[in-house]
């Protein structure tokens, strides 16, 4: 789902005075999301924008929306302060905005860096279907990427997939390992608001079934799995590519993805990055959401 913002709605925004974020731990604090949902308020066709960006996140056969913020990057410079305001209120429009990671500002960047694994966010390789924060027992219910640059090359596409459809089209036994706790990805340190780390875990839980499919396609390369357990991770990161989407994201394309419906990734960016000057590599910017009120700091 592609979302265009409105024109009027579009020069409102432009002019709006919405006053910097402060933080209650490692959450959006309740005083600026009530700042920045009654400056939203009074916009021309928010409410209606709101409406649709929450329908296609939540409703049956979504968990994906691009709000095109094209014009308002063009207006505002896509890496400007406002523009990042105005971002964060239309996330705080869907949920919590947080930060799990201390070390980090509420916007993570993810540029590029030829010399990084190819196959991690920065990395300029194929970033395979995951979730993000797998091995948290509470992780994001939304990533968010908010696109300043794409590749100038042309490469780097984003792909989604629905992993609950993916496992649908297992076979029983498949799905039998992947429902037990044997799987495990990744360090856990120094996080905020994503719980206890859970390792190991089963890739489907069963307790709820529109929870998490915990998933990454990279714990086939970076962890010890038995040959049962990694053959079923593998026969599902198969089905995801059967079942992907993909898209090329534009100066000012805000990515919202439930975590709960879709997986995501990234296709390899185009050769030749190490021609290309930092200052004009691709570069995102990442926000993660909590759902529901009772998920804030509290938690």
């Amino acid at each position: 789902m592609f979302i265009d913002i409105p024109t009027a709605l579009e020069d409102a925004l432009i002019g709006l005075p919405l006053p910097t974020w402060k933080l209650d731990g490692s959450f959006l604090a309740q005083s600026t999301m009530e700042r920045y949902r009654s400056e939203l308020a009074a916009t021309p066709q928010l409410e209606e924008t709101a409406t649709t960006l929450r329908h296609a996140l939540t409703e049956e056969g979504g968990g994906y929306a691009v709000l095109r913020l094209g014009n308002l990057a063009k207006a505002l410079s896509a890496d400007d302060d406002r523009f990042l305001r105005l971002a964060t209120a239309f996330a705080a429009e869907v949920a919590i905005p947080f930060s799990p990671f201390p070390r980090w500002p509420l916007w993570k960047d993810i540029g590029v860096k030829v010399d990084k694994d190819p196959g991690k966010s920065s990395g300029i390789g194929y970033n395979a279907f995951h979730m993000d924060l797998v091995n948290g027992s509470l992780p994001p219910d939304y990533t968010t990427l908010l696109c300043v640059r794409p590749d100038p090359l042309g490469g780097g596409p984003s792909i989604l997939s629905d992993p609950h459809a993916a496992v649908a089209r297992l076979s029983e036994n498949s799905r039998a390992l992947l429902a037990e706790p044997a799987y495990h990805y990744g360090t856990f340190f120094d996080l905020n608001g994503v719980g206890e780390e859970c390792k190991p875990f089963p890739v489907l839980d069963g307790s709820d079934p529109g929870g998490f499919v915990r998933f990454t396609a990279k714990m086939l390369k970076r962890s010890e799995l038995s040959r049962a357990h990694a053959e079923a991770a593998r026969e599902l990161a198969e089905e995801l590519v059967r079942g992907q989407v993909s898209f090329m994201l534009q100066p000012g394309d805000y990515l919202i993805v439930n975590q709960r419906r879709l997986l995501h990734g990234r296709e390899a960016l185009h050769s030749g990055q190490q021609a290309v000057p930092v200052a004009d590599r691709r570069l995102l910017l990442q926000l993660f959401l909590r759902a529901g009120a009772s998920s804030g700091p509290a938690a």
